[in-house]
């Protein structure tokens, strides 16, 4: 009985993908890897193809598919942009880490999703819906989703991993952004910081948000006020770390009363602030003292070697990997669906007590 069900959900599911072809008029072989597999197909086709199927309002069916083919050992690995981030380096060793822990466990790793525009959202969905991948990590970014579908709606088994999606019920494993920046706020101000420059992420960004509540927080409990803190940047993606540090140094040197400490959300943008300001003519950290956030390994051969908030990257990525697979393989039930794995702050010769 179960049998027949899945062989007629099959036989529909190839009828429907000849009225795609039919209506978009290319082979059938073509409509299948194109929802398969988009970059198999020039764009003008797949377009074509695409306009067919969401006419229809056809879907790959990923069981049929998989009585086919067997169950894929793929992993998808969602990115909220390019895979560079200058000299942080967290996505390069995020996805070592991960694709580290997946080749132990038999699985290969796809990167996908390197530009967040609808045409490789649609890719991802597809590759989602039709049965290619086996799970997915989302790093640093909601689900994407078009025309209302989502990963989710696939029934795929899907992690996001520093960005707390536990709220949906989606497993997330962060870091403690808000704790370790206000940890390394409260260093600042015991040794005797009282103004500060806080150079910000994306504004809205997840990330930025938990950071700059840690600030506060720090401040309040050290008796001061948020006018204590000035703000720069806000206005680019952390990809672009190097150019906001640059921007934060004419922001600082307009100020009236100049902050001692520096918060910098990335490595990327505190380096950059670091050379231009020393280029200025201000020491670090006679003149100013430097935190950044990242753990990146350049900060320990910057002028001065500079202290940042390392994130947990390595163990990140295998807790993910662990969760995923998890729930893959229906190994255990999941007691939590929120996996917090603090970072370390590292104190390095950026950092001093204040002049005045």
């Amino acid at each position: 009985m179960n049998k027949n069900k899945d062989v007629m959900g099959d036989e529909q599911s190839g009828a429907l993908m000849a009225d795609v072809a039919r209506l978009a008029g290319v082979a059938i072989s073509t409509v299948s890897r194109a929802l398969a597999n988009p970059g198999r197909v020039n764009e003008k086709t797949r377009a074509k193809i695409n306009a067919a199927a969401k006419q229809l309002g056809y879907t790959p069916n990923a069981m049929a598919r998989g009585l086919r083919v067997g169950k894929s050992n793929t992993i998808m690995i969602i990115l909220p942009g390019s895979p560079y981030y200058g000299a942080s380096q967290i996505i390069p060793q995020v996805l070592q880490s991960i694709n580290k822990s997946l080749i132990q466990e038999g699985y290969n790793l796809m990167i996908a999703n390197l530009d967040r525009e609808e045409a490789s959202e649609r890719h991802i969905l597809n590759l989602a819906f039709g049965g290619t991948v086996r799970g997915a990590i989302i790093f640093s970014s909601k689900l994407p989703e078009v025309d209302g579908r989502s990963p989710a709606g696939a029934g795929l088994p899907i992690v996001s991993m520093l960005f707390d999606m536990s709220d949906a019920g989606v497993p997330s494993v962060v870091t403690n952004d808000r704790e370790a920046i206000r940890d390394a706020t409260t260093e600042l101000i015991r040794l005797g910081h009282r103004r500060f420059l806080y150079i910000a992420g994306p504004r809205g960004n997840y990330h930025d948000v938990e950071r700059y509540a840690g600030v506060l927080e720090a401040l309040w409990a050290g008796g001061l006020s948020e006018e204590a803190v000035s703000i720069s940047g806000g206005d680019l993606e952390y990809q672009h770390g190097f150019e906001t540090g640059i921007r934060a140094v004419d922001d600082f040197m307009k100020l009236d009363a100049r902050p001692t400490a520096v918060i910098a959300t990335s490595d990327d943008m505190a380096i950059s602030f670091m050379s231009r300001i020393q280029r200025a003519g201000l020491a670090v950290p006679g003149d100013l003292s430097i935190v950044s956030f990242d753990g990146s390994p350049v900060c320990e051969f910057c002028s001065p070697p500079l202290s940042t908030i390392k994130q947990p990257v390595e163990e990140m990525g295998r807790a993910a990997v662990d969760l995923l697979l998890d729930a893959i393989d229906q190994r255990r039930k999941m007691a939590e669906v929120r996996t917090v794995i603090p970072s370390e702050l590292i104190l390095r010769e950026s950092i001093g007590t204040p002049k005045s």
